[in-house]
């Protein structure tokens, strides 16, 4: 079932999937991310196809905004890849986005919701984030160069 919402400037905030600009949000991540550089067209894709993705669209259809939720849509969520595009930046759409997430009906009661910024943590802040707790817990195998040195 698609998931929408209208913002007061008329931007559309939906997970319908047939109006997801796959192209276009992969140059986004790949281009002008800082952390999803170089990532391959196929494992963009695929992350995609397995997330709860959704996306801003201006009144005009254009694609403005997108993120991404790494979820089991039951106990815990990663928010990954919110972007806005240069040309709607300003406009509230990162708060769009967030409170879509806040609403989403997929991502509601679970135990954990987790995100990485280097430069947002404000406008996360907002909306219920805090600094990781229990950090000497978590453990990762991370390899921040792999789409970047054509592994």
């Amino acid at each position: 079932m698609i998931f929408e919402t209208t913002t007061p400037d008329g931007f559309t905030v939906s997970d319908d999937q047939t109006r997801f600009d796959l192209p276009l949000a992969h140059r986004w991540i790949s281009e002008q991310s800082y952390w999803g550089k170089k990532i391959p067209y196929l494992t963009f894709a695929t992350a995609v196809r397995n997330s709860l993705t959704y996306a801003a669209y201006a009144p005009d259809g254009a694609m403005a905004a997108m993120a991404r939720v790494v979820t089991d849509r039951a106990t815990f969520g990663w928010l990954c890849d919110v972007f806005v595009d240069e040309a709607y930046r300003g406009k509230g759409l990162g708060k769009a986005l967030m409170a879509y997430l806040k609403a989403h009906p997929d991502l509601q009661g679970f135990r954990r919701m987790h995100l990485a910024t280097a430069d947002a943590h404000g406008l996360y802040r907002q909306f219920g984030f805090t600094d990781l707790t229990g950090v000497d817990r978590w453990m990762e195998i991370r390899d921040p160069d792999l789409y970047t040195r054509g592994a």
